[in-house]
């Protein structure tokens, strides 16, 4: 997983609300067994609409996504945050996510941030006004920056120290594998072995 300290970019307004996983990946797009190559299946029935806002040039390259309440509803499904990270997402911003697509977007470092209703609908606006506006995910300061615009964004000491030392959970496991191996050697060599 990469660090995850400031991230600069400009911003996709995906101006919906109640997104699931399904919109965001649907089914058919699962059956690859890597975490990449999930792209090309991001909102799928919308982007065959010419009119969908990921088909505006106008935002191309922008790493992060604004997006109405309640995005990454639904069933659990990892694939949605790998879709959108393969994409080139590196934040989301709204003002509620589904819990476990929270969760799994933590886990695998992609940084949802929740703003209030009106602050995303600034947002939205400096966005549609300016593709090329820039807009900056603080993860060390728990801040959004645009122009002179600052909001404040929760986000726990554990997450936050994960996110800017890019630990995953086998991050986090492999960063004790010195311990790991001694006790692997101090164990009785008729047990089960992980080699």
């Amino acid at each position: 997983m990469d660090k995850f300290t400031v991230h600069a970019g400009t911003a996709l307004p995906l101006r919906r609300s109640n997104v699931d996983t399904d919109q965001i990946i649907p089914a058919e797009y699962l059956k690859r067994i890597t975490r990449t190559g999930f792209a090309d299946g991001l909102f799928a029935a919308w982007r065959k609409d010419p009119a969908f806002v990921l088909n505006d040039t106008r935002y191309d390259g922008a790493t992060i996504l604004l997006a109405g309440p309640d995005f990454g509803t639904g069933s659990s499904r990892e694939h949605a945050v790998w879709a959108l990270q393969d994409h080139g997402f590196r934040a989301v911003v709204a003002p509620r996510f589904g819990d476990i697509f929270r969760n799994n977007a933590l886990k695998g470092g992609l940084v949802p941030v929740v703003l209030p209703d009106e602050t995303v609908d600034r947002l939205f606006a400096l966005v549609e006004a300016d593709p090329t506006a820039e807009i900056v995910v603080d993860v060390a300061a728990r801040e959004v920056r645009a122009g002179d615009f600052t909001a404040a964004f929760d986000l726990d000491d554990y997450t936050r120290w994960r996110l800017m030392e890019g630990l995953d959970d086998i991050g986090l496991t492999l960063g004790r594998s010195e311990a790991i191996t001694e006790y692997e050697a101090r164990r009785a060599s008729w047990l089960p072995t992980t080699a």
